[in-house]
């Protein structure tokens, strides 16, 4: 039976901000890219937002090869060694190569129905021209977020050792300036230490909400520059990796009590309030319990404790990124297999993580709206217009698929069947919805004079992954799509038999 969903009842919906934001870091010097059709099979619904991480070095002589090619056979003791940062290269910028990273990723990413946020570590060396360029590669890619040098009171990363700290916190000024000048609608991210306790051992008291953050009187004009403030807080991490074992002989871990690492990010957060006089957008931009130094299921514990305090707590916390998705180490909810890059080994963290991305906390609100049509809107992950419609089943399907023919099938859209969420791109004629019930297997246990409400919602974010100039004075910050006609849907309810047959024909031939 086939149904042209057109012609049935549908209205226009609202897909408005979660109550918090969980989002996901995607590929590292800790792992590769992994596909957004992969990580929406595994997750069943989009993230808000997914976080790469690159570096840019344009004035190194080996650049733009990555760190560990390009200095291969160096002695190397800490990851952090190199002359700059491990990270992916970004190869954009001036006369730079927009077809390759991380565009290909980030168009991957927004044609799933999710933000980009683009964590760069960056030469604070580089000219204004320079910078300029990188606002003109992003400016076409929406509401994208830019971490520009994070962990910055940190001593680590490459940039800390060619700039001193008040120039590091210029830098920060200074190109989220331009940036601004060139694309106003990228939230620019400044990443600190915040509100740090010493270390244990030197028996110094405990921070309080009249402590200063770390070097305070060097960034607090950066503070109050940014668009959005971020911390990164694990409750455990082996920073040794991958040069040790994180073990009773070594020293480079740590683990942490999990009330008191929110404790740290409230305060960092109050601080940050104090020294701008305003409220802004709060995150923890890496965040997790390192399974190297707690294992597989306290990893699970600490992160389910950390997230009951946030749901019992006022919304102060805007989100947090988990890092990452596919890890060499155990910071993964998966573990590339050492022997195929391309294979991931999945961890327990995995199911209750996919628990929290679809609990309440975290889902993002859809709301009926007084319009009816098919002219949709893609704002965002937080802010987007789609098309819906209800139908009764009769009971538990046997097939449940979508066509999508001629106009449409041109058409790039994210499909919500329920509570689970399937991707079309362009060029797909064909959507199996059977999935949304196998996470449930008692979901067929059902009489037969039950009805079975499903809901199919869509949504149509850029095609390319890119915002295009439609004429539209917003296109910048708004893609529009209309739908030529909403899919057809087969619905079967029992499986398929040979001709015209009965299923006692069929046993009896």
């Amino acid at each position: 039976m086939y149904l042209e969903l057109t012609e049935q009842k549908y209205y226009n919906v609202h897909m408005g901000a979660a109550r918090f934001a969980l989002d996901l870091s995607d590929g590292s010097e800790r792992g590769e890219y992994v596909d957004q059709d992969y990580i929406l099979a595994k997750l069943s619904r989009p993230h808000r937002a997914i976080n790469l991480m690159y570096c840019y070095y344009p004035l190194d002589e080996s650049w733009p090869s990555r760190a560990r090619d390009a200095h291969e056979g160096q002695d190397i003791e800490f990851q952090w060694d190199y002359p700059y940062d491990d990270y992916f290269p970004y190869m954009g910028g001036l006369e730079g190569n927009r077809k390759s990273e991380p565009f290909t990723c980030m168009k991957d990413i927004r044609k799933h129905g999710q933000d980009v946020i683009l964590t760069m570590t960056i030469d604070p060396r580089i000219s204004d021209e320079q910078i300029k360029a990188i606002a003109n590669d992003l400016k076409d890619f929406g509401r994208l977020q830019l971490r520009i040098n994070h962990e910055a009171t940190g001593d680590w990363f490459a940039f800390t050792k060619r700039a001193d700290y008040q120039e590091i916190a210029d830098f920060f000024i200074r190109a989220r300036k331009l940036i601004k000048e060139i694309a106003p609608h990228i939230d620019v991210i400044i990443c600190i230490g915040g509100i740090e306790d010493p270390e244990p051992k030197r028996g110094f008291p405990l921070c309080t909400d009249k402590s200063p953050m770390l070097m305070e009187d060097i960034f607090t004009e950066a503070v109050k520059a940014a668009d959005i403030w971020s911390v990164d807080k694990y409750m455990a991490l082996h920073w040794g990796w991958p040069f040790d074992i994180a073990d009773s002989s070594t020293q480079q871990y740590k683990r942490c009590d999990v009330k008191r690492v929110y404790e740290l990010t409230k305060l960092s957060y109050q601080r940050f309030s104090k020294l701008s006089g305003e409220e802004k957008p709060m995150y923890m931009s890496e965040f997790n319990a390192d399974g190297d130094v707690v294992g597989p299921y306290e990893q699970i514990d600490m992160m389910k404790e950390f997230f009951a305090l946030r749901e019992a707590d006022e919304d102060w916390l805007t989100g947090i990124t988990f890092y990452q998705f596919r890890d060499r180490g155990r910071l993964g909810l998966e573990i590339e297999d050492p022997n195929n890059k391309n294979i991931g080994i999945e961890q327990p963290i995995l199911k209750e993580y996919k628990k929290l991305l679809n609990s309440p906390l975290c889902l993002p609100k859809l709301e009926k709206t007084d319009d009816s049509g098919l002219n949709l809107r893609w704002g965002g992950s937080e802010d987007a217009t789609g098309v819906e419609v209800t139908l009764e089943l009769e009971k538990l399907p046997t097939f449940l698929e979508l066509y999508f023919e001629d106009e449409l099938a041109d058409t790039n859209l994210m499909i919500k069947c329920n509570e689970r969420w399937f991707y079309k791109g362009v060029g797909t004629t064909f959507v199996d919805l059977m999935p949304v019930y196998f996470d449930n297997p008692d979901s067929g246990k059902i009489s037969e004079d039950d009805k079975r409400s499903l809901t199919l919602t869509f949504f149509a974010p850029p095609k390319d992954g890119v915002n295009v100039d439609d004429g539209h004075k917003d296109w910048r910050t708004n893609y529009y799509t209309t739908l030529p006609s909403l899919p057809k849907l087969r619905i079967e309810y029992e499986p398929i038999l040979p001709w015209n047959d009965t299923l006692e024909d069929f046993v009896n031939y």
